[in-house]
């Protein structure tokens, strides 16, 4: 008698795909700034005063009818769209003889012809990390607004922070809502200079000498880029009694270039502002924000957000600050814990200091602490490689979301044939650093729709939120587009104590 085959049981999933897929959207364009010969590698100049005395050799009619023309094929696409070209022109305008007159029209298509689209998404969209939205206002009973951070990948990979948002209700049901379509990179200023972010990145350069001292004792725990230009020209001016000061001066301004506010407008869309790199350090990507909802001993709630910065060679890691996403302020980060990638800050403090998971070594999570958040010293480990799905490296998947039972942080692994997977763990609200649990398997792996794209078998996620007893987990796939799970989370609590 032939007996049937049975099916090994297996236990139910415990994260459940949306069926949300958010895809890269090429016509999500910037209007920004182009000069002729610098998208050549290998150029040695510009063709800047090439094409303006090309522009003025050029006949008012023709003039007129090629604006024309420009005007009508790009003002829909961009809001300002005139201030853009103007502003585009002034900044080429040195390379005009002052006795030259030219007419606004004629001003207005230089300025064209040092003005590009660049496609944001053109290439990905990926890695995303959800908080809770600043405005809940008119919000379904039992709902919850959401921001979500995505990376946005363009033309030779270079990368830019921008947003979505959405909604999640009362049974864990999520809404996304469509993006909308004049894209903005806001208005760039200095901001405050950190005390502790010179001493650690000086540290790093092996520059916190006399020359460095000097200069800070006259500086207080914040400071503006005057303050600190006129304490640089005050070393230069001593340059004969302190060594190298030429090199300690490049090393102070390259710290103060990471600093910097952007504002938008506020009648833009949160889905229309774009962070673009500004700073040196970060100007061929800003990748993987991870955001965390802070709320400070006094109640009071503000966004923080680490992120890596790469200028073509080198990465380092800066931080956001924001109350409302119309305002940030960007500054670099320092320290042994925060080097490499991956820093996500805890939402509150633990004992009086700051604690964020690292993954400064590059392959294990660790946990670091500190009582200033611009430099990170000490770090204990927390997590090492074990199974076969992370052998390669462990990482996290964002901020710590805190629980009853613990914190639960989401992490990643990687494992054969460079293969990401989530999973997760609950560390001690107490104690972090003591581990009560993680789960025995990945919580999400590639499925066979989602491993190819742009790096394949890859999901990953900057960083999931908690909506009663739902975790809304956004992570990107194959680093090309953007799927939502949720989890219940007292079944995952469940895993992970064992009870």
């Amino acid at each position: 008698m032939e007996h049937a085959s049975i099916e090994p049981w297996s236990p139910p999933p415990l994260a459940h795909r949306t069926g949300h897929h958010l895809r890269p959207d090429s016509s999500r364009v910037l209007s920004m700034m182009f000069v002729a010969g610098y998208e050549d590698f290998g150029s040695k100049q510009s063709r800047t005063s090439t094409v303006i005395n090309r522009v003025l050799e050029l006949s008012d009619e023709q003039v007129n009818e090629t604006l024309r023309d420009v005007v009508n094929r790009f003002s829909h696409r961009h809001p300002d769209f005139h201030l853009s070209l103007d502003s585009h022109a002034h900044r080429v305008a040195n390379r005009v003889k002052p006795d030259v007159h030219i007419s606004d029209e004629r001003w207005r298509l230089i300025g064209a012809f040092f003005t590009h689209e660049f496609s944001v998404e053109g290439a990905s969209l990926s890695n995303p990390s959800a908080v809770l939205h600043p405005n809940q206002d008119g919000v379904p009973d039992g709902a919850a607004r959401w921001v979500m951070s995505v990376r946005c990948i363009g033309e030779g990979h270079r990368s830019s922070i921008g947003f979505r948002t959405g909604l999640i209700d009362a049974n864990g049901f999520v809404t996304v809502d469509p993006p909308g379509v004049h894209l903005t990179a806001g208005q760039h200023d200095d901001s405050q200079l950190e005390y502790m972010s010179f001493v650690g990145l000086l540290g790093t350069l092996d520059d916190f000498g006399e020359n460095a001292k000097y200069v800070l004792e006259g500086l207080g725990s914040t400071f503006t880029v005057s303050e600190l230009e006129h304490r640089l020209n005050m070393l230069l001016h001593e340059r004969d009694t302190y060594r190298s000061a030429e090199t300690s001066i490049d090393h102070f301004r390259v710290i103060a270039d990471r600093n910097y506010c952007v504002t938008f407008p506020h009648e833009s869309d949160l889905s229309e502002r774009v962070l673009w790199p500004r700073a040196a350090a970060e100007w061929r990507g800003m990748e993987d924000a991870r955001f965390a909802r802070f709320v400070e001993d006094d109640g009071t709630a503000v966004y923080y957000a680490t992120y890596t910065a790469f200028d073509g060679v080198n990465i380092s890691q800066q931080f956001a600050r924001t109350d409302d996403f119309a305002t940030f302020d960007i500054s670099p980060l320092a320290g042994p814990a925060a080097s490499g990638k991956g820093l996500a800050l805890f939402p509150r403090r633990i004992d009086g200091r700051y604690v964020a998971l690292s993954r400064a070594d590059h392959e294990t999570n660790s946990l670091a602490f500190s009582h200033h958040l611009e430099y990170w010293e000490d770090r204990a480990l927390l997590q090492s490689p074990s199974r076969p799905w992370e052998l390669i490296q462990l990482g996290n998947c964002g901020s710590p979301i805190e629980t009853e039972a613990g914190w639960l942080v989401l992490t990643h692994g990687v494992g054969p044939m460079r293969t990401y997977a989530i999973s997760a763990m609950l560390l001690d609200l107490d104690d972090p650093l003591r581990v009560i649990g993680t789960l025995d398997a990945p919580l999400l792996a590639p499925s066979e729709a989602e491993r190819n794209g742009y790096v394949p078998n890859v999901v990953y996620s900057c960083g999931s939120m908690l909506h009663d007893r739902t975790l809304m987990i956004p992570f990107g796939i194959a680093d090309e587009s953007i799927g939502i799970a949720t989890a219940d989370l007292d079944m995952l609590l469940e895993h992970l104590t064992g009870t």
